[in-house]
């Protein structure tokens, strides 16, 4: 008689953590799981059963990049007490382990397009009903901001559509009052085609514009925004913004099968637009509305960047992107290319970024440079300022000494991109930032990803009207958006 023969699992045991029920929110015990390659959620809910979801389909590369966990650093006070632990305590809590590198506000939670996909479940039905931040509000938030870090460095306005609030130009106004230097408009840019107040409302503030931009293709626009004609207002309003030397990060929001085709066409597209210093890819993720989809076959940041690669011919290497430390590393990769003329030559592969942002290693090592390693800190941060003559000025000191060679380009005499007419070694910092070009892929996390370690040490915050900062997965995956939200349109129909 034969014994019985004891099998392998199918996957590797990787880690324990906590998340929540896709279905009820609910906290409960998850496995992450190394399978075939890819890391897979596992988790249980008493009342809903099993629940599987892919984070990151790229298993070695989740593992190596564990070496980029940056120590966070304390903001300069909390909001909240500990009461029920995370995800529950969100203000910041103490327990939280980052500071807010970036911190939102979404100004109204009215827009003029309807979306299949919005985290904000934002639409034109809010136009009446839907919530509006007043000036003191907003001037509140402002200042527990400035509270929490002293001088903040990264502000987002959102909505909604931000751009539809009347007071949105005062609110730029405001942050830049107040001290913060990068301050951002999250847009669609639709307002901006045909308004011509607001245009030059932009032009005289500057503040950095974030522009919803998914793709070309007539179905990328119709299937994720509702519309199929969008790319002539896109390309209008960026036309716009370039004439106002109004600066431009394309985000696209990539969902597989939809316009993951779509990646390396983004890049080229805004490496060539005189407006555009950066993309911003985010992979597609379920919280409020969004496409229908098997949660084991989303698309994930080793995706974004393989595609992009192959689009690209190799203009930019999976290679060239590093983890940003300040989060948790699987969270966002970044990288940062010198452009001259025809030439588009990734940092990366000029300065070994890595040896400067291994966090397990002895930092004390011989020969590495502590203002490198501060200089690269600021750029892999999420409150990196793209396409500001900081970031361009980072970027040349780390560089200084190892500049890469430029050859047959057309303009190894002069500059046609800034019209500086000077080598790029003569330029001065606002022009220089012109040749300075970021790509980043950043992943959120919805109800089926939520992961409780990745949400501790967030460091992209919603400011919310109560002056507490809310991790931007928890707020968005946990129930805080629904309730906050309910109160906001609560406030605004008593006020009316």
């Amino acid at each position: 008689m034969a014994l019985p023969v004891k099998t392998e699992r199918p996957e590797i045991f990787w880690e324990f953590t906590r998340s929540i029920c896709p279905t009820c929110k609910r906290l409960i015990d998850a496995q992450i799981l190394l399978r075939d390659n890819r890391v897979v959620m596992r988790k249980r809910c008493p009342a809903h059963g099993w629940f599987e979801a892919l984070v990151f389909s790229d298993a070695q590369l989740y593992t190596d990049i564990a070496r980029y966990n940056k120590p966070g650093t304390l903001p300069l006070e909390f909001a909240t007490d500990v009461k029920d632990g995370c995800p529950y305590d969100c203000g910041l809590c103490a327990e939280h382990k980052q500071h807010a590198c970036l911190a939102l506000i979404e100004v109204n939670n009215a827009c003029n397009l309807d979306c299949p996909l919005c985290f904000a479940n934002a639409g034109t039905h809010l136009a009446q009903t839907g919530f509006q931040l007043t000036f003191e509000q907003v001037n509140f938030m402002l200042e527990r901001f400035v509270a929490a870090e002293g001088e903040p460095e990264v502000v987002q306005f959102s909505g909604g559509e931000p751009t539809l609030h009347p007071r949105i130009l005062d609110f730029i106004e405001l942050a830049k009052r107040k001290g913060i230097g990068y301050v951002m408009l999250n847009t669609n840019g639709i307002r901006i085609a045909t308004d011509d107040k607001l245009l030059a409302g932009l032009e005289r503030l500057k503040p950095h514009v974030y522009l919803q931009f998914d793709g070309f293709d007539a179905a990328t626009n119709l299937a994720l925004r509702g519309r199929a004609d969008l790319l002539d207002t896109k390309l209008r309003a960026l036309e716009r913004l370039a004439q106002a030397d109004v600066r431009v990060v394309l985000v696209a929001a990539i969902e597989r099968g939809i316009n993951d085709h779509e990646i390396g066409r983004i890049v080229e597209f805004g490496l060539k637009h005189p407006a555009v210093f950066g993309v911003n890819f985010q992979p597609a993720f379920r919280a409020q509305r969004h496409v229908a989809a098997d949660p084991l076959q989303r698309i994930t940041i080793p995706d974004v960047i393989r595609n992009l690669e192959t689009q690209t011919h190799g203009l930019f290497a999976a290679s060239d992107f590093v983890p940003v430390p300040c989060c948790m590393p699987t969270c966002n990769f970044v990288t940062y290319a010198l452009l001259d003329g025809d030439s588009v030559q990734p940092i990366t592969r000029f300065i070994e970024i890595d040896q400067y942002l291994d966090y397990l290693k002895n930092r004390t090592l011989p020969g590495l440079n502590d203002e490198i390693l501060h200089t690269l800190e600021r750029l892999w941060s999420s409150s990196a300022q793209v396409g500001s003559e900081r970031a361009a000025a980072d970027v040349q000191f780390v560089l200084a000494g190892q500049t890469p060679p430029v050859e047959n380009t057309r303009t190894a005499e002069r500059c046609v991109a800034c019209q500086a007419h000077l080598p790029l070694d003569a330029h001065a910092p606002r022009d220089l930032a012109r040749h300075i070009f970021m790509v980043n892929t950043r992943d959120f996390m919805d109800p089926w990803t939520f992961n409780v370690k990745n949400a501790m040490k967030c460091c992209v915050e919603f400011l919310v009207p109560d002056g507490r900062m809310i991790p931007f997965c928890t707020y968005n995956s946990v129930g805080y958006r629904e309730r906050i939200t309910l109160e906001m349109m609560q406030a605004t129909g008593e006020s009316q």
